[in-house]
C-alpha cells in the first residue's frame, strides 16, 4: 500500500538549517521512493507562463536567450520553434529577432551553472490529458495497453476542429469518455483565455502560475500509484480536498455539534487524511529527515553487503558498484551477476529518489560472458521503466561502462540542499 505524505521539515543545507515542504512517496515497507523539496522562503518558476523578451539570438547554438523578468534570463532552443504566440513581432522574415516579445513557459529549472530553459510549446496539464499548443500531434501514454491506447486515440480523433496537440495520460485509463472530454474542453478554454489575456499584458507579465509543488506532484501521480495522501497541515489538507472537488463545508459533520472530518475517500482506491498526533509527528513516523540524509550520501549499502558509490560531477553522474563485504568463495562470476542485478535495481531507485538527471555512467563489476551482460541489461532496463521521468538505458561501452540518460526537469536533491 503506497502512501504519499506532505509535511514540513527542517533540513540541513550548505547555508544551515532551512524549512522545506516535503512531498514524498513511500512503498508498503515505508521506503522513500521519491521526494520533492520546496523551500518555504523560495518560489519555483517551473511551469509558469510569462511574456518574455528576446535578448539575443545565437545562430551557432541554434538558440536564443529570452528574459522573463528584469533579473532572470532563460535559454530557448530554436528546435522548439513552430508557431509561438507573439505579443510583439518585429520581423516577418526571421523567426526571432532581438526585442520581440512572446509567451513562453519555464520547462526546466536552473541547473548548476545553467540558466532555466523556456519553451513556446505551452503545456496545460490536467489529470487525464495535457494540451500542447505547438506540438499538435496526439500522444497516448506508452504505459497503457494496446486496447486502452486505441480507445483513447479514437476518442481524441473524434474531437472536431482540433487546433492543438493532446497527450492522454495513464490516468485516462479509468476515466469515462465524458470526464476526459470535459477536461479537454476546460484546458482548451484556458488556452483560448490566455491568448486573449496576453494581448493586453506588458512584457515580463506572469500569465499563469503553477500551483504549489506538492499539488503539482499530486496531479502528476498515476491514480494506481498511491492509496493514501497524508498531511499534517490542515490548510494543505483543504487544498488537496479542493483539488478533488471537496469543499471546506463538506469537511464538517452534520448535526447539532459539528466536528471536522479528517479522512475522505475520494475514489474507491484513494483516501485523503489529515494526520494530527501530538506524541508522534508525521515526519518522525516516516523518518523523513534520516531518509533525506541517506538520499544525499555518497555510499549506499546493498543487502548483499556490496555497495554503490554515487558521485555527481559537472558533466555527469558516475556510479561505481563494489563488492564490499560480499566476498564469494565459489563461482565468482555468478556472484558478480547477482550483485550487479541487485545494484541495477537499487540504482534505478536512487536515480528517482535523488532526482539525478542528465548523463549517468555506471561501472558494474566485470562479467565474463555476453549472456550474463545481456541478463544484467535486461534487469536494469526493466527497473528503469518504473521511473515516471523519461529514463533511457543507452548501451554498454567496450570498456564495460553502462550509459544512461534521464530527462532534466528540476534540481537534484543534492542541488536543492546545496
Amino acid at each position: 500500500m503506497k502512501k504519499y505524505i506532505i509535511t514540513q521539515e527542517k533540513l540541513n543545507t550548505s547555508n544551515g538549517e532551512q524549512d522545506f515542504m516535503v512531498s514524498a512517496l513511500y512503498d508498503e515497507n515505508r521506503t522513500m521512493l521519491e521526494v520533492s523539496l520546496s523551500a518555504l522562503d523560495e518560489e519555483s518558476i517551473l511551469g509558469n507562463l510569462y511574456i518574455g523578451r528576446v535578448e539575443n539570438v545565437v545562430k551557432n547554438l541554434n538558440a536564443a536567450f529570452i528574459r522573463i523578468s528584469p533579473d532572470q534570463i532563460c535559454y530557448y532552443s530554436m528546435d522548439d520553434y513552430k508557431n509561438p504566440l507573439f505579443t510583439k513581432k518585429i520581423s516577418e522574415k526571421k523567426p526571432l529577432v532581438e526585442g520581440e516579445e512572446l509567451v513562453v513557459q519555464v520547462s526546466r529549472e536552473a541547473l548548476k551553472t545553467k540558466e532555466p530553459a523556456v519553451t513556446t510549446n505551452l503545456n496545460f496539464t490536467g489529470k487525464y490529458a495535457v494540451l500542447t499548443t505547438e506540438n499538435q500531434r496526439i500522444g497516448i501514454s506508452v504505459k497503457l495497453s494496446k486496447t486502452d491506447r486505441e480507445r483513447l486515440k479514437s476518442l481524441a480523433e473524434s474531437i472536431e476542429h482540433l487546433d492543438f496537440g493532446l497527450i492522454l495520460r495513464t490516468n485516462a485509463k479509468n476515466a469515462t469518455d465524458e470526464e476526459i472530454l470535459a477536461e479537454i474542453e476546460g484546458l482548451a478554454e484556458d488556452w483560448q483565455n490566455l491568448k486573449e489575456t496576453a494581448k493586453h499584458k506588458t512584457c515580463y507579465s506572469c500569465l499563469k502560475k503553477e500551483p504549489p509543488a506538492y499539488l503539482k506532484e499530486i496531479v502528476n501521480l498515476p491514480v494506481s500509484s498511491v492509496d493514501e495522501l497524508i498531511t499534517d497541515d490542515r490548510n494543505v489538507f483543504l487544498k488537496l480536498c479542493a483539488n478533488y472537488g471537496i469543499t471546506e463545508d463538506d469537511l464538517w459533520t452534520k448535526g447539532s455539534v459539528s466536528v471536522p472530518i479528517d479522512e475522505v475517500n475520494v475514489t474507491e482506491t484513494l483516501t485523503l487524511r489529515y494526520y494530527h498526533d501530538s506524541l508522534l509527528s508525521l515526519s518522525s513516523l516516516y523518518s523523513v529527515k534520516s531518509s533525506v540524509e541517506k538520499a544525499i550520501a555518497e555510499k549506499v549499502w546493498l543487502k548483499s553487503g556490496a555497495y554503490l558509490i554515487i558521485q555527481p560531477t559537472e558533466a555527469m553522474t558516475v556510479i561505481d558498484v563494489n563488492t564490499g563485504k560480499n566476498i564469494a568463495k565459489k563461482d565468482v562470476q555468478e556472484n558478480f551477476l547477482k550483485i550487479n542485478k541487485e545494484a541495477a535495481n537499487e540504482i534505478a531507485h536512487q536515480l528517482r529518489l535523488r532526482n539525478i538527471s542528465g548523463i549517468i555512467i555506471v561501472d558494474f563489476m566485470n562479467l565474463a560472458s555476453k549472456e550474463a551482460e545481456a541478463e544484467l541489461m535486461s534487469t536494469f532496463r526493466a527497473a528503469l521503466k518504473n521511473d515516471p521521468i523519461p529514463t533511457q538505458l543507452i548501451d554498454m561501452t567496450k570498456l564495460g561502462l553502462v550509459e544512461v540518460t534521464r530527462k532534466k526537469v528540476r534540481k537534484s536533491l543534492l542541488e536543492v540542499l546545496g
